[in-house]
C-alpha cells in the first residue's frame, strides 16, 4: 500500500473493507430497510422528514453512496459526509440517540447476517470485530460510539431488549408497499418484476423470527432462505468485480487508485472463507476505536 496515501477511516486490514465489497450487501441493505421499519418511532420520523414518499430511490441511494464513502473514501471525505448527515438530523429533529441506535443497529445486523449466510465464512471473532469497527460509523451519524453494542452478542442483547417496542403498523406497511413493488417508469416494469421482487422477498425472507411474526407472515424454513441466498449470491458474485465496482459512484476502484492495487478487497480467498483469524485479531492502528490501514491483507503485519 501507499504509505503517504490516507486509508481511511478502516483501510484494507479491516473485516468493513473487505465485506463491504460483495454484492450481496445490496441484499443486506434491503433486508436493513425492512427491519427498521418495525420501530414505530424512528419509522414515522422517516416517513415525516426524510422524502421517503416523494422520493425512495434517492433516499436508497444516497444511503449507499454514505456507506460507500464511509468504507472506502478518505478520512476527510468520510467525516464530511458524517458532518453533513448529523446537521440534517439536527435540522429535521431526528437526532434522537435512541432512533439512531435501532438505525445503526438494524444496519449493522443486516450486513453481518446475510454476509455470513451467503458463503462468507467468518469466525466469531472477525464477526466481533466488524461489530466493534461500526462503532465508527455510529460516531459519525451522532451517537456515543462507548453506548453502541461493539461484538455479536451485545447486538444480540440490545435486540432482546428493544424487541417489545417493535410493530408493523401502517408506517411499516407503506416502507412494505414500496419495498415489494416500488415505482418505476414504464419501461422497467419488467426488469421489477423479474429482479427487484426476487431481490426484496430474498432480503425479506432472511429476517429474524419474530421480524416475520411482526409482519404476519410464516416465516420460511431457514435452510431453504440460506440455500437461496448463497445461490443468488454466488450468481451476482460472477459479475466481475471491476465491472461491478463502476457503478456509480466508484468508491472502490478510486479506492485502489489512492491506496494502489495491491489493496483489492476480496472477502473470499477460495472457496468463499476468509482463512486468516489469527492475523485478523492483530491489533492495528486504531483511531476512535477502529483500524486505520496498514498492510494489503487482514490484519496481516506490515
Amino acid at each position: 500500500m501507499r504509505q503517504d496515501a490516507d486509508p481511511g477511516l478502516f483501510g484494507p486490514r479491516s473485516v468493513t473493507w473487505q465485506l463491504h465489497s460483495d454484492p450481496v450487501m445490496w441484499i443486506a441493505g434491503v433486508r436493513a430497510l425492512w427491519l427498521q421499519a418495525l420501530h414505530p418511532v424512528a419509522v414515522r420520523g422517516v416517513m415525516i422528514n426524510s422524502g421517503f414518499r416523494e422520493d425512495p430511490w434517492g433516499r436508497l441511494m444516497r444511503t449507499a453512496d454514505f456507506v460507500g464513502t464511509l468504507s472506502y473514501g478518505t478520512t476527510e471525505a468520510a467525516e464530511a459526509a458524517g458532518a453533513r448527515v448529523r446537521r440534517i438530523h439536527r435540522l429535521l429533529g431526528v437526532d434522537d440517540p435512541e432512533l439512531l441506535l435501532w438505525v445503526h443497529c438494524a444496519e449493522t445486523d443486516s450486513y453481518l447476517s446475510v454476509v455470513r449466510r451467503s458463503g462468507i465464512s467468518l469466525t466469531d471473532a472477525q464477526a466481533d470485530r466488524y461489530v466493534d469497527e461500526h462503532r465508527t460509523s455510529a460516531r459519525l451519524v451522532g451517537l456515543d460510539p462507548d453506548s453502541v453494542p461493539a461484538s455479536t452478542a451485545e447486538l444480540a442483547a440490545y435486540f432482546d431488549a428493544v424487541r417489545p417496542g417493535l410493530a408493523a403498523g401502517p408506517d411499516a406497511r407503506t416502507v412494505e408497499d414500496f419495498l415489494r413493488r416500488p415505482p418505476v417508469e414504464p419501461a422497467l416494469v419488467p426488469a421489477r418484476e423479474v429482479i427487484w421482487r426476487r431481490v426484496t422477498a430474498l432480503a425479506y425472507d432472511t429476517l429474524p423470527l419474530y421480524a416475520h411474526a411482526l409482519y404476519g407472515r410464516p416465516a420460511p424454513p431457514p435452510e431453504t432462505v440460506t440455500h437461496r441466498l448463497v445461490a443468488t449470491a454466488n450468481l451476482l458474485r460472477c459479475v466481475p468485480a471491476r465491472l461491478r465496482w463502476r457503478l456509480p459512484p466508484r468508491h472502490i476502484l478510486r479506492a485502489m487508485e489512492r491506496l494502489g492495487p495491491e489493496t483489492r478487497p476480496d472477502p473470499y480467498p477460495a472457496p468463499y472463507s476468509l482463512s486468516d483469524p489469527a492475523a485478523i485479531l492483530e491489533e492495528p492502528r486504531r483511531q476512535y476505536g477502529i483500524d486505520g490501514g496498514g498492510s494489503t491483507r487482514w490484519g496481516t503485519p506490515d
